[in-house]
């Protein structure tokens, strides 16, 4: 039964929630002024709040996204968008009388341009279920959030999430939670955006532990972002300013950024959208903070899909390569054949596809991973690693990027999830990972020893989860050469 009875005060006036099975939720509740008018292209500013009790029964409106040009990933990765100005907002799900509970706050991928935390398959219920507060929050993405632009500042999308983030820290006592037990999690441009979170001189100031799930923390210069707003400047037929992008619309930007980055992917490079080291709300590399000085202090779990690029390679024309083009493309990559050789020996049997897919997996996630754990151990910070190494049936994904996240949220028969995973995904899986995560946010232990020399690995999958030390550790020594 829902009851529409739940009423919360937060600094910018009173929201009415709805209560069901002994769980509330509150929807759609800003956390900053709509980013329109003279607030377009700005930092993110408090909301000048509201008279009255504002209903937050439906979710808020979703940042301006167009579709996955992919088919495959438009498949799997459903866009679901809600029209409105105010989408620099979250959603609260807790228990029912719920006080100085853990706090979770998912901050959610889509390569800095798709997403949206309307989504069924980031429905917080599980979490609450399990003693936690969970938040999900939203961000400015594409050209309003990462544009480099000239007279605004960059990184408006990273200030919506740091700021979303702090809201959470003032206000979750509202909601029962805890502001002193406060983990951030995401997923690939949500773990991206949260890890730069972990570079902040004050971090500790604005969560107690993170999760980083295939992303890690980093920064390209200003140059090199800007790229993509000059490309979509020259589709406008502007300049790359603050005052020429803000006299199109939402929707004129969207379409201009489609045709931008129609054929862009991690596969064939190209413009994207990124965050940039400009000095200010990146202060510096944040690849080398992340390992050292406050952000020792924060726990982190973090770990990737076994074969993270899959994704890119085996869902499209890639996947019928030859071994001439893989050479080509290793070539391309600046693999030397010393280390491609590791692999072949491993996979003697596998297409130049597979092969390729291996390869880059380690190349975009799992060398990171690593490096940063040593970091991290080398400066006597608290690491665990996980690798997610189920395999889906669907589109021939098998453990790809992204495919772990049905098994997070517990919530495998989300119609989103069977898009990605499909309907036979292992439960079991499922009740070890979101375990693990409830288990990390609680106290600090997902279950596993913290990273050491031995390199324990905690590997989900079926029919039995445990810790591998080491997994294929030549593969990733063999990137020595």
């Amino acid at each position: 039964m829902k009851v529409k009875d739940d009423i919360v005060a937060v600094s910018s006036g009173e929201i009415q929630g709805v209560s069901e099975n002994g769980i509330s939720r509150y929807l759609g509740v800003p956390y900053a002024a709509a980013p329109v008018g003279d607030l377009r292209f700005a930092l993110p500013q408090p909301h000048p709040g509201w008279s009255g009790v504002r209903d937050a029964t439906s979710f808020g409106a979703t940042a301006p996204q167009a579709r996955w040009a992919d088919n495959i990933l438009d498949d799997v990765f459903p866009t679901v968008v809600v029209p409105g100005d105010e989408y620099l907002n979250v959603n609260v799900w807790t228990p029912d009388g719920a006080s100085a509970l853990p706090v979770m706050v998912w901050v959610h991928g889509g390569a800095l341009s798709h997403g949206s935390i309307v989504l069924d398959s980031y429905d917080g219920t599980t979490f609450a279920r399990d003693g936690v507060v969970y938040v999900s929050i939203s961000y400015r993405l594409g050209t309003e959030g990462f544009s480099v632009l000239d007279g605004a500042s960059n990184n408006l999308g990273l200030a919506d999430v740091i700021a979303a983030a702090r809201w959470v820290k003032a206000e979750i006592g509202a909601f029962g939670g805890d502001p002193d037990n406060i983990t951030l999690f995401g997923e690939s441009g949500g773990s991206i955006l949260i890890g730069n979170i972990l570079a902040l001189p004050d971090v500790a100031e604005i969560c107690t532990r993170m999760i980083l799930e295939s992303g890690l923390p980093r920064a390209e210069t200003v140059e090199q972002g800007r790229q993509i707003t000059v490309e979509t400047a020259a589709v406008l037929g502007v300049e790359p300013t603050r005052d020429a992008f803000a006299a199109f619309s939402q929707a004129e930007l969207v379409k201009a950024q489609e045709e931008v980055t129609a054929q862009q992917s991690p596969l064939t490079g190209g413009a994207h959208f990124t965050i940039v080291n400009d000095g200010q709300i990146v202060p510096d590399d944040p690849s080398a903070l992340v390992a050292t000085g406050p952000a020792t202090a924060i726990p982190i779990l973090l770990g990737t899909t076994t074969e993270e690029a899959n994704l890119w390679v085996l869902t499209t024309p890639t996947k019928d390569m030859t071994a001439e083009q893989l050479d080509e493309t290793l070539v391309r990559y600046r693999i030397s054949p010393e280390t491609a050789a590791v692999y072949r020996a491993n996979r003697p049997d596998a297409s130049p596809a597979v092969l390729l897919s291996a390869i880059l997996s380690d190349l975009l996630m799992r060398l990171g991973t690593n490096r940063l754990a040593d970091a991290r151990l080398a400066n006597g910070a608290t690491t665990h690693v996980f690798e997610f190494a189920w395999p889906s049936p669907v589109h021939n994904l098998g453990a790809a990027h992204a495919t772990e996240l049905g098994f997070v949220f517990d919530r495998l028969l989300s119609d989103d999830f069977v898009r990605l995973t499909g309907a036979d995904a292992p439960q079991q899986v499922a009740d070890d990972m979101h375990a693990a995560w409830i288990a990390f946010a609680k106290t600090g232990d997902p279950g596993w020893q913290r990273w050491n020399e031995t390199r324990p690995v905690y590997t989900f999958d079926a029919p039995r989860s445990g810790v591998t030390y080491a997994p294929r550790d030549d593969e990733r020594s063999a990137w020595n050469h």
